[in-house]
Order: C-alpha cells, then structure tokens, then sequence
C-alpha cells in the first residue's frame, strides 16, 4: 500500500524521490554540480536578457524560480532549464515589434509571453501531447538553430565596436547601417571584447574545466573598475556649447513625449475594446470603429518610433570635449580637444542630459527578489502574442527534449517528454508571476550540469537558490560589467549551435528533409528579426513533404528474381506474366492516397490487356482508413466485371479485421486473401485459364533456389 502511494505521489510530485535513501547519497555530487552551473547561469543570464532587449536583472528573474521549479517537476535530472539563446531572441522578435526595448510596456508584455508558453507547455503535457514536437523535424530546428545563432552573434558586434545597431524589419539593413560607422568605433570597448573572446576560447580549448565564464565577467568588471571604462556626467542642457545639438535634444524630447501619448492612447483604445467585448450591447460598428482607429494609431506609433530612434542615434553620434577653461560645460569635440576624452549623449531627460565618455556597463541592477506580481492577460494581448507564444513553447520544448534525449542516452535513465512538458509549462507559468520571461532547457548548461556530477534536480535548485543569494547580496559588484564581455559570453555560446555537418546529413538521408532545412535556414536569414517566420516556413515545406510522399507513396510492380524474391521489376530488369501481375504498395491507404492506389491499380490492365489476376502483396500497408476500406470494394467489383481478380497476400490481422467489419472481405472473396505472397503466385497461376499459359513456365512461380517473402 506504502509502495503505491509513494508511486502516486512522485508521480505528482516527481522531486519526492529525491527524499529516498538510495538518492541521499548523490546530494553531495548534486551541490557541486548545481554551484558550477550557477556560475555560468548568472552573467550568461544577464547577456541573454538583454539579447531579449529586458534589463539584466529580468535575466536573473528567469535564472531564479523558474530554474526550481522545471528541475522539481521535470523528468530529466540533469536538463537546466533558463534564459536560454533562441528563445530570447524569439522573446526580442515578438515584443519588439508591439513596444518599445527597454520599456515597462515590453516588460509586461515579455512576463505575459512567458504565461502564455506556460499555459501552452502545461496543456500539451497534462494532455499528454508530447508528439506535438514531432511537426518541428531535427532538419527544420538544425537550421532554424544555426540561422538564429548566425543573427544572435551578429547582433552583437555592435556591443563588440562600441557602435548603435538600430532595431527595423530588416535586420541585415541594420547591421550594414552599423558597419557605415566602423570610423566611430569605440577602442576601449573593443579591446575588452576582443579580450574576453580570446580568453573564453583559449579557455575552452585549453582548460575546460576551468568556469571560463565566471572569470572573464569578474576579471573583466575588476578592469572596468580600474580604468573607470563607463565615466558619465549629468549636466543641464545649457552645458552643451552646440546650438544644433541642442536643437536636436528639444525635437527628440518633444517626439519622445508625443510617442508616449500615442503609446497611452493605445493602451486605453485597448481597454476599451475589451471592456466591449465583454458588453451584451456591443455592436459591430462600434468595435470596427475602434479596430480602424486602433490600426492608425499602430501605424503612427511605428513611424514615430522609426523617426526617434533615428534622431536618437545622430545625436548619439556627436562628440563633445570638456571646456577648456572650465570643468562645467562641453563643447564640441575637435582637433583642439584631441588628447581629451571624447563624451557622448547617453541618456536624456527632460532638464539634464547623461553624458558618457566610455563604453557601456550592465549599470544599476535592483537589489532584492522579483515582485510577485499577476500578469496582465487582455484579450488584445492573447491575439496578439498567442501565435508567437505557440512557436516559442514548441522551439523551447524542442530544445529541451533534445538535450533530455542526449543526456538520459548516457544515464540510462527514462525520459518522459510529457512530464518535461509539465516541468517547462509550471516553469514558465509560475515565472510570470516573479517578472520572468520565457525560459526553456539550455544546451551549454545542461552538458556541464551532466559533466559535473549532477544526480538529480536537486543541482538545478542549488542552482537557483544561487541565484537567488546573487540578487539579494551581490548586484552591485555586477554594475561595472562591460556589455563587451556579456556579448563576447553570448557569441561563444551561440557558436556551438551552428552545425552544418547535420543539415549535410539530412540532406543525403532524404531530399525533402534536407530542402525543409534549407528552407528553414535560409527564410530565418531573410526574415530577421521575425524568426518565427522562418521556422513556420521550414515546418510548412515539411508538412507539405509529409504528406506528398504519404499521397504517393512506393508502388512497385514485382518480378522474380534470380535469388528467388519478388523484387522491383523496373530496376532489376526482370520478366513479368501477362496473365499475372503482383505490385507491392508500401504505406498507409487512406483518404489521402486512395485516388493514387486506385489508379494504379487499374492502370494495369491497360498495361497488361491479358491480365486475369492482380496481386496486391500488402505487407507495407499499415492501416485502412473507412476511404481505404472504399476503394478496395469498389476495385474489386470494377475488376471483376473486366474479367479480373484482385487478391492480396501478407495484411496484417487489423486490416483484416476492418475489412471483414465492413463486409469488404466476402465482396474481394474469402479466396482472395492469403498469408504468403509465395503461395497467393502459385495459386492465382493455377486460376489461370488461357491456352498459351502453362503454371509450371509461369515467370513469378516460386524459384527452388529461394524462399524469401516479399
């Protein structure tokens, strides 16, 4: 009885085997393992945040709770769950396009992406519909992963330069308009870009075991300190000596404060719009009215933003000196200034303006625990994000369950990708309560939870209680970070992810799966940033080859070989009977190829005017569909009335069964149906009635020297 509880409870609460004796001894080797991958977790987590254009404490947010909650109810005790490359980068896609980066609307609408994966990733799991994943074939997410990996890496070379990457809807155009400055590039910040690459390398190569990660981001904030690399001042406007910029500053504060009124405006048009909805007197005209108006607003709101953005990088483009008989203003910088340091606008407010004479920190990351707070879920939200939430909960799972199936390959241990569906869904549904974005299963985290020992979840809650002392204690050592190191974290990290050598493979195993990703690859590339269209692309061209090669599956029309199986006549060259005619038809019948089944059958006696029997040898079809069942009656009687019979050898005892339940069995003949193919040849020969056939010289008589089945 004991026992049987036990076995319901874990089964609810999979962290409870945790508690048994026989796994009390691995909690040593699990502390280990859960401190080294906090290591890693807390500045890889900060560099994807802002790769999801959050701030780097939402980075840690996702590194806290979400981390417990996937590891104590997932099913795979070494999968670390977190902010992870892809994901982020499909969180900036999504949100990128409603809000502005950055903002406390993007933040919101980030957290409640992260509900809605949730709810997505916890239905399929308590529903048991863990196939799912199935539609995204390894192809189609080989070059998804290697695309998006290509754009997250070049995405950050701007933070590598010291340069301004602007945000449109044509990424590559993004990254040539960062290029054109390659004059402005910021030295300092390149130095420690280019530094901690090499260093991350050479550890990785060099000293695996060594946490590379940790290093560099400590030994990098320590040299930030020293040099005072992120030097700002705050000055009045009138401080700057530069009528133009000035000029530039005031148009760029009214436009900004224009955009916030169009942005609340559209807030409330949403409100509204709900608040309808939920009316018994709404009426048509009043919600077409508010979707149109809504529409404009969207389309003023874009251009706005596109004009902001675009003052905002000029200006930024300027360079001021400090004055050089008095410490208070900045005038423009020029060969007179040239030895001095080169300042530029960073931050703007309404009577100060920051300005910044190095490279970009992380800067001031709140102290404390995330909020616990309800995400907003209005209907305008739920249309707007549920599509993309759908993408990015099959990508995240897809992710996870790979790195599952590599890590329980070598463990021994059972997988159950229904139960990872629970542990990512109540990961992400109870992190958007703590100000989380969408976090899934990381391939890099994984691997050193794996390599370090780990025995079970209980290192990836060591990992997050980490995590947890971080926020509370040790953000402020974390303001100095250069965003040149976090980017130099993300492109190693990113770099492992592309792997041509499987999309080659792909390609040689099957054409259409290897096209599929191509597809997928190559319409990432050019629908950046929009990702999600890429691999929408990739999964539709699968599909599409699905269900082609199920339409048409393989026919072959048999001969007898020289071993003594029935082969393919066409490509071994081999005679064939008038009289008759066995094909062999590989896949399922159903609605979908029944058309295709029938027309070759009845192409044959217009192939073989004498044929008297046709043999449909059926060890390849594995199920009949009621348009199946169809067809094969309606051959029969077709056939018969020509003079033909059909027969068929080798069906399995279900399609047997369908077709005796539908009285299709005694239409065909009880006659008609044999075991062996062998024996269906010999016997339909002997049924034979026609002067120059002789059974004993028929070509697809059984050969003594072989008795292969079909």
């Amino acid at each position: 009885m004991y026992d049987r509880l036990d076995s319901r409870l874990t089964r609810y609460f999979p962290f409870l085997a945790w508690l048994q004796p026989n796994n009390r001894v691995h909690w040593r080797a699990d502390l280990i393992a859960g401190i080294t991958v906090a290591l890693v977790l807390v500045p890889q987590s900060m560099a994807y945040a802002q790769l999801a254009g959050l701030p780097p404490a939402y980075g840690l947010y996702t590194a806290f709770l979400p981390v417990i909650v996937a590891a104590m109810w997932g099913s795979c005790a070494q999968v670390a769950t977190g902010p992870v490359a892809v994901i982020s980068l499909l969180t900036a896609t999504t949100v990128s396009g409603i809000a502005l980066p950055g903002s406390a609307q993007y933040v919101a609408y980030a957290v409640t992406l992260a509900l809605l994966v949730g709810i997505v990733q916890l239905s399929l799991g308590v529903f048991r519909l863990g196939a799912l994943v199935n539609l995204l074939s390894h192809p189609v997410v080989g070059g998804f992963t290697a695309a998006a990996a290509i754009i997250i890496a070049l995405s950050q070379f701007n933070k590598i330069l010291g340069l301004p990457l602007a945000r449109s809807q044509f990424f590559f155009g993004d990254v040539w308009a960062m290029l054109v400055q390659l004059e402005q590039v910021h030295f300092p910040t390149m130095a420690f870009g280019v530094a901690a690459l090499v260093a991350l390398l050479l550890m990785r190569y060099k000293a695996p075991r060594l946490p590379g990660v940790l290093l560099v981001t400590v030994i990098g904030t320590f040299l930030s300190v020293g040099i005072e690399f992120s030097a700002t001042r705050t000055v009045e406007h009138a401080k700057l000596d530069d009528p133009a910029a000035l000029e530039a500053i005031g148009e760029l504060l009214r436009e900004r404060a224009t955009l916030g009124e169009l942005r609340k405006r559209r807030s409330e048009l949403s409100i509204q719009r709900d608040e309808w909805m939920k009316s018994e007197a709404a009426f048509r005209e009043e919600l077409a009215s508010l979707a149109y108006r809504a529409d404009l607003l969207d389309l003023r709101i874009e251009a706005l933003a596109r004009q902001v953005e675009s003052r905002r990088r000029l200006l930024a483009r300027i360079a001021f000196a400090e004055a050089t008989h008095t410490d208070e203003g900045f005038v423009l910088h020029g060969p007179d200034h040239a030895r001095k340091r080169v300042w530029r606008v960073s931050e703007l407010g309404q009577e100060k303006v920051t300005l910044g004479s190095g490279g970009e920190v992380v800067g001031a990351v709140p102290s404390g625990l995330p909020s616990l707070e309800i995400p907003r879920l209005t209907l305008d939200s739920f249309a707007t994000l549920l599509a993309s939430a759908l993408v990015i909960s099959l990508v995240g799972f897809m992710e996870t369950i790979s790195v599952a199936k590599a890590v329980t390959t070598r463990t021994r241990a059972r997988l159950d990708p229904n139960q990872e569906l629970v542990g990512q869904g109540l990961a992400n549904l109870v992190g958007s309560f703590t100000q989380s974005y969408p976090a899934s299963g990381s391939f890099s985290r994984t691997a050193l939870n794996y390599s370090s020992g780990a025995k079970s979840g209980l290192s990836s809650v060591i990992a997050g209680l980490v995590v947890m002392l971080v926020l509370l204690f040790l953000t402020p050592l974390l303001h100095h970070l250069p965003q040149a190191v976090l980017a130099a974290v993300i492109m190693l990290a990113v770099s492992s992810l592309i792997d041509f050598k499987s999309q080659i493979h792909a390609w040689r195993a099957n054409r259409h799966d290897g096209v599929a990703g191509a597809a997928a690859f190559v319409g990432t590339l050019l629908f950046a940033p929009n990702l999600d269209l890429g691999i929408l692309l990739g999964v539709g061209l699968s599909i599409i080859s699905f269900m082609y090669r199920t339409m048409r599956p393989r026919v072959n029309i048999l001969g007898r070989h020289a071993g003594g199986a029935l082969r393919d006549a066409a490509e071994h060259d081999l005679e064939l009977s008038s009289y008759v005619v066995a094909l062999r038809f590989d896949g399922q019948l159903y609605f979908g190829n029944v058309s295709y089944f029938e027309d070759t059958v009845l192409g044959i006696p217009a192939r073989f005017p004498k044929v008297q029997k046709i043999l449909v040898v059926g060890t390849g079809i594995t199920q009949l569909d009621a348009s199946g069942d169809e067809v094969v009656r309606h051959l029969a009687e077709r056939l018969r009335l020509g003079g033909v019979d059909l027969a068929f050898s080798g069906l399995e005892p279900r399609i047997l069964e369908v077709l005796r339940a539908t009285g299709t069995y005694e239409v065909v003949g009880a006659e008609n149906f044999f075991i062996d193919s062998n024996r269906a040849l010999e016997e339909l020969a002997r049924r034979v009635v026609a002067p120059d056939f002789n059974p004993e010289e028929f070509v697809l008589r059984r050969k003594p020297a072989g008795d292969a089945p079909a």
